[in-house]
């Protein structure tokens, strides 16, 4: 019989009795003593992870890579607030033209109007201004889509029972 070489033992404190009755009964489930059974699963596991780091390593990463996230959504938030405002500012520069009664020049229509109405076919004016992203309560930016929804259907391209735009054109 070989005698067992005391070099190579490694101690385990397990946390409770209950641990350690669980670990012996999954090895006995497994017909394997405890001994090869905690080898095979940390090799296992060691096999799978390549770089395997101590947890506080990885703690401290995670938590890294929390205070990164954090900080990337407190930016992005920020330009998301600094580009909504462009674009109504956008809106509202283009909407001029259409504000103005004696405006002289070339207007540029509102293309999405024209694409949601040719995709929709007809649309009520509150989903039209939903879909174009319009607040009711701004009253230039919807005087001035109805003023070219108005003018469009001046050119036979659309027309409304008042309440429903339908574009024909």
């Amino acid at each position: 019989m070989v005698k067992p070489d005391r070099s190579r033992y490694v101690h385990v404190y397990m946390p409770s009795d209950a641990d350690k009755a669980r670990w012996a009964e999954m090895a006995a489930n497994a017909k394997t003593p405890l001994s090869k059974w905690v080898i095979e699963i940390v090799e296992s596991t060691l096999a799978e992870n390549d770089e395997f780091r101590p947890r506080r390593e990885m703690v401290k990463e995670l938590d890294n890579l929390k205070a990164d996230v954090k900080t990337l959504r407190d930016e992005l938030r920020q330009k998301n607030i600094v580009l909504e405002r462009y674009e109504y500012e956008l809106k509202h520069f283009r909407s001029q033209a259409f504000l103005e009664d004696n405006f002289k020049g070339t207007r540029r229509y509102a293309k999405e109007i024209v694409d949601i109405l040719k995709a929709r076919g007809h649309l009520d004016s509150y989903k039209l201004l939903e879909e174009l992203g319009i607040d009711l309560r701004d009253g230039d930016l919807v005087k001035a889509v109805t003023n070219q929804l108005e003018e469009l259907e001046g050119y036979k391209l659309v027309k409304t029972d008042g309440r429903t735009w339908t574009w024909i054109g």
